[in-house]
């Protein structure tokens, strides 16, 4: 009979996972003895960064990511982002070590009490065994669960000893990760879409998660509407020079009330009805039908029809119900103009130049709250599968994202946009870009401290925060620190150059650029 630790290799094997991120301890090296050739095992050197490119690898490549971390306090230190994948809906199986079944009875040194109660209820499934020959089929399990959709994390805590145990080999058997639609449903969204005379769409993250985009554009163009992005969109939602696309739903009630307010039916498909950050009385009298596979997310919802369901099935079917229909096309979204040079830099000149400096097929990682609306404004997200940021609102997700994201596609460029804020959350990442010659472009926006934070409070009406101004930074010297190239730019007229080398570099490169450090507008005051 093999042991767990064999069994385990075999089964990973046999799901097409080599690939292990984590951050070793003593717990863990029964399982990391005499590692095997054909397994790759990413070191992240803390552990929230550890769980961001496990996050990253597995929404840019479809499949569940397996990590690997130390004990109770790893998992602690993991924590935020293990949020943030919950949120984000990204598939994992996070395994931790605990110490010998022995020794926990007595609270030993590095023993996690109800291990696996600690990371819930952010995670789908969370076991420790009752017994060492269930290891295996309890990875097993977790991998099912974490790719059935709604897809998310799930957690297996591993005592030292059992990887050393013997046990039988998990049989091989197959979970369906998608549901289906109630066929009722679906027509009865199709007459209502078909009988209004202005209907409104608008778009969210699973659409591009689940691979339905060319089916969502299809669908849109039959039903003639303008598309808006969900708030807080965390993936493109829509080809953003669409002639059908018309912007950004803000996260705030009245916002989103006077967006839909022209409107007579509203259809939602892949995203919560609806994420809003701020306070406030979201009112609509306007059907809204709503397509979604998270069954959290449609019991949440405060008004309309749900229709759970995959959306690679519910898209197709909701685009055959649909009648032809002869609708005037709606008017197309204004262009933003392009913004003027000046020193100090602004922010949408930034993001402008560096638009126009990213290869055609980078992909785009973004953690910069505060300018968001301005990335939107100058870099039109155009191609499935090429945006992606954090659906939780924790910082220290996006740089060790692009890193997992590089990963999984060696072949084009990496952008991780990231507020200086942001940045110090996990900048260990950068070490990680550098061991394995990532193309991964990192573009740190200083303004000089949490620029959303002042916005925030700019829309609250507060004054004299403290603990939002973040001085004597020097993000060159970190990268450089860790292997990493990189370059401060202050002056409008050199920034061109700066990113057109950091686009172009065989490796990871780091610009830094001061902006003015004017306010913003996320939100209008309450």
């Amino acid at each position: 009979m093999p042991t767990v630790r064999e069994a385990t290799l075999d089964l990973l094997r046999s799901l097409g996972v080599t690939t292990v991120f984590g951050n070793p301890g003593s717990t863990e090296l029964p399982f990391l003895d005499r590692w095997p050739a054909d397994f790759r095992y990413v070191l992240g050197l803390q552990e929230a960064c550890v769980v961001g490119m496990a996050d990253g690898y597995a929404r840019a490549s479809g499949m569940a990511a397996f990590v690997n971390l130390h004990s109770a306090a790893g998992v602690g230190h993991a924590l935020g982002n293990v949020f943030t994948a919950h949120r984000n809906q990204a598939p994992m199986v996070i395994t931790a070590g605990q110490q010998v079944r022995a020794l926990l009875p007595n609270q030993p040194f590095l023993g996690a009490t109800e291990a696996a109660s600690f990371p819930r209820p952010y995670v789908k499934f969370s076991i420790e065994p009752a017994r060492a020959e269930d290891v295996p089929a309890a990875i097993a399990q977790a991998f099912r669960i974490a790719m059935r959709k709604p897809c998310g994390p799930t957690f297996v805590s591993i005592p030292a000893d059992d990887w050393s145990a013997q046990c039988e080999v998990p049989q091989a058997r197959i979970l369906s990760p998608d549901t289906a639609p109630d066929p009722a449903l679906i027509d009865q969204a199709a007459r209502a879409l078909a009988a209004s005379r202005r209907p409104v769409l608008v778009i969210g993250p699973e659409v591009d998660q689940e691979g339905a985009g060319p089916a969502m554009v299809a669908l849109a163009e039959r039903i003639g509407a303008p598309v808006l992005a969900s708030p807080f969109c965390a993936r493109i939602a829509f080809p953003e020079d669409h002639p059908l696309f018309a912007g950004f739903l803000a996260a705030a009630p009245q916002a989103v009330s006077e967006a839909l307010a022209p409107h007579d039916c509203v259809l939602v498909v892949g995203a919560p009805v609806f994420t809003f950050h701020v306070a406030g009385i979201f009112r609509s009298n306007v059907p809204i039908f709503h397509l979604t596979s998270d069954e959290a997310t449609a019991a949440s919802a405060p008004a309309g029809t749900s229709i759970l369901g995959s959306l690679r099935f519910a898209i197709p079917a909701l685009h055959a119900a649909m009648p032809e229909v002869s609708r005037v096309a709606p008017p197309r979204r204004e262009h933003a103009a392009s913004p003027t040079r000046k020193d100090p830099i602004p922010a949408a000149f930034l993001l402008a130049r560096l638009h126009a400096a990213m290869p055609a097929d980078a992909i785009l990682v973004e953690e910069a709250p505060s300018h968001r609306p301005a990335m939107q404004a100058q870099m039109p997200r155009t191609r499935w599968g090429s945006f992606f940021t954090m659906a939780s609102g924790g910082l220290g997700y996006s740089l060790p994202a692009a890193i997992g994201v590089a990963l999984a596609k060696p072949d084009q460029r990496v952008v991780c946009l990231i507020g200086d804020g942001s940045m110090m959350y996990s900048p260990q990442a950068l070490w990680t870009a550098v061991q394995h010659g990532l193309r991964v472009t990192t573009v740190v926006i200083n303004n000089g401290g949490y620029g959303a934070m002042r916005s925030i409070g700019q829309a609250m009406q507060v004054r004299d925060v403290p603990g939002i101004d973040l001085p004597g930074l020097d993000f060159v010297q970190i990268a450089r620190g860790m292997g990493c190239p990189g370059l401060r730019v202050t002056d409008p007229d050199l920034l061109d150059e700066a990113l057109r080398q950091a686009c172009s570099a065989p490796g990871p490169m780091l610009v830094e650029v001061v902006v003015d450090a004017a306010i913003p507008t996320l939100y209008h005051k309450a």
